[in-house]
């Protein structure tokens, strides 16, 4: 398929390189953070934390609230890279024959960069899995998580360094995407920077200058520092006039780690503990993992709180400013999106659930063009959501209160999912269970396997 891309490539490369320059085509710039709840900014109902850089990106984009990305981290990434759910383009372990998003952007005449958390290559460096053969011409940054409070760097293919202070992983990702912006792009190009950071990943931990400044625990400082660099991100956008033709596109992984049976094992974590020692006196820690706000539980569930999470979108003159959304969106839906936008060809040898989004961003359709969500073993439609009775979960975010039966809400009026009307409405139940089974029938579910899941997984029929 490579060799079939390169090809193509070639051949829409000759068509756009006298079309595509950094004055008529927009930039793009993707900030995905880990393990953010969905109610971590102000904008999104924080009580708590002060978000002011975001919350003003919010009044000059579109804040949608019915966004999804996946329930953990790199089943989240290789369906924004590839448009396609994990269930195909296999989360940790996507095979290098997977088509990126950088791959078809970067064959269209942009220049495309990577820095931060990459997670889909099993963390290993795999070359034909990591980032500068899956599009990418820059990359820095880790092909892992900061589970064992320590991550090892890379510059492109070659390990360069580590650290074991997670503090600082924020401010030196924004320094790399500045320094990206300002000397390294070709500024005659339009350019795609994805910027994925570590934290709020597990073993988190914030710089000097913002430990225990925040009202919100050591979670909530980090998150006022996520905002604080973000913003100096943002000034350098607008010092270097970019902003008017830059698409900058703000969203998380997955929901918090805010489960009981987490949040108390994780009070060992050696940021909260360092945390802790200097901030005796703070009462109010007992969930310093992130709020999903109205939704039930958190990463790893297929409850609202594992995978509906905040995304800001902002591109001046065209997303309209000021705005809220509920339609339903998904990361899914960004390659599809940016080719209709920017002007080259999805994939047609694979399945792409992903779709194309235009309208909604440009404020041109309400409801947009997705009227479905599917979760492996939940299934979204309209206002209505369908659970199955056996479904995989994962250790950390085990409900115990859960009866295995199967469950179905109403979004509008419960977005909690606290009363199940399955009883109620037998018809839309098969409706909802027809349309989950469909899709992922003809997939491999084999990528969410793991020896600490609580369920086995349901068979496809």
């Amino acid at each position: 398929m490579k060799i079939r891309l390169l090809f193509f490539g070639i051949f829409y490369g000759f068509l756009f390189c006298c079309k595509v320059t950094a004055q008529d085509q927009p930039n793009i710039v993707i900030i995905f953070t880990d393990d953010q709840g969905y109610s971590d900014l102000g904008v999104f109902g924080s009580t708590t934390n002060k978000t002011p850089r975001l919350d003003k990106l919010a009044k000059e984009g579109t804040r949608f609230t019915s966004f999804y990305a996946q329930h953990v981290c790199g089943p989240s990434r290789s369906a924004l890279l590839t448009g396609r759910y994990p269930i195909r383009s296999k989360g940790w372990s996507m095979p290098s024959s997977e088509i990126t998003f950088a791959e078809l952007i970067r064959e269209a005449g942009y220049q495309t960069a990577c820095i931060g958390k990459w997670d889909v290559s099993n963390r290993l460096p795999i070359k034909e899995r990591m980032p500068n053969a899956q599009g990418f011409d820059y990359y820095f940054g880790t092909l892992g998580a900061n589970d064992g409070g320590m991550v090892e760097f890379y510059e492109d293919n070659k390990m360069i360094g580590s650290t074991s202070d997670m503090g600082s992983l924020i401010s030196l990702y924004t320094d790399k995407a500045i320094d990206y912006l300002r000397n390294k792009r070709d500024s005659e190009m339009p350019f795609v920077l994805y910027l994925s950071h570590t934290m709020m990943h597990m073993n988190i931990d914030a710089s000097e200058s913002y430990t225990g400044k925040s009202e919100g625990g050591l979670y909530g400082d980090v998150v006022e520092e996520f905002d604080y660099e973000t913003g100096r991100l943002l000034d350098v956008i607008d010092e270097l006039d970019l902003k008017e033709n830059t698409m900058v596109i703000y969203t998380t992984d997955n929901g918090p780690w805010n489960q009981p049976r987490y949040t108390m094992k994780k009070r060992n974590n050696p940021g909260y503990l360092k945390w802790k020692k200097n901030n005796a006196n703070f009462v109010n820690d007992s969930i310093f993992w992130g709020e999903s706000g109205p939704f039930r539980n958190g990463k790893g569930s297929c409850y609202e709180g594992g995978s509906r999470v905040p995304c800001i979108i902002r591109w001046p003159g065209k997303v309209p400013a000021n705005k809220t959304s509920n339609a339903i969106f998904a990361t899914i839906d960004l390659l599809p999106t940016f080719a209709q936008i920017i002007g080259f060809k999805v994939p047609e040898d694979r399945k792409i659930d992903g779709v194309d989004q235009t309208d909604l961003i440009f404020g041109k359709s309400v409801t947009g063009a997705r009227d479905n969500f599917y979760y492996v073993n939940a299934m979204r439609k309209g206002k209505w959501k369908y659970l199955r009775a056996e479904h995989t979960i994962y250790d950390y975010s085990f409900d115990s209160e859960r009866e295995k039966i199967e469950e179905l809400y109403d979004l509008n009026i419960d977005p909690g999912e606290t009363t199940n009307l399955a009883s109620k409405y037998p018809e839309k139940v098969l409706e909802l269970k027809l349309l989950l089974n469909d899709i992922g029938k003809d997939a491999d579910i084999e990528v969410l396997k793991s020896s600490k899941l609580r369920r086995e997984l349901p068979d496809k029929h």
